[in-house]
């Protein structure tokens, strides 16, 4: 009998990981990450960088997301907490673009 727990978890994606570990390069070292549902595309990995960036990834499911975050060091699974949004820097670039300018 082969451990269930070992064939259940997921492998993250090579692709997946090189991104975030860039995204965390370039903005600060560190960083967190939520992971969010997206149904049947997968989950979102929303990155935030120690200097207020926001980036994404997109994964097949959550677990992958969180199994991106264990393999990127320097990066924190976190929540849309407090301290999470805070962190959060947004330029006026980006908010024309949330407004669909």
């Amino acid at each position: 009998m082969g451990d269930q727990n070992a064939a259940s978890k997921p492998v993250p994606p090579a692709a997946a990981v090189n991104a975030a570990r860039r995204f965390v390069a370039e903005h600060g070292q560190s960083g967190r990450a939520v992971v969010q549902y997206l149904g049947q595309k997968g989950a979102r990995l929303t990155l935030v960088g120690e200097d207020g960036a926001l980036g994404d990834v997109i994964v097949p499911d959550v677990a992958t997301g969180e199994a991106v975050v264990a393999e990127v060091e320097g990066l924190e699974l976190a929540q849309w907490d407090l301290d999470t949004t805070a962190q959060v820097k947004i330029g006026s670039r980006h908010r024309h673009r949330m407004g669909g300018r």
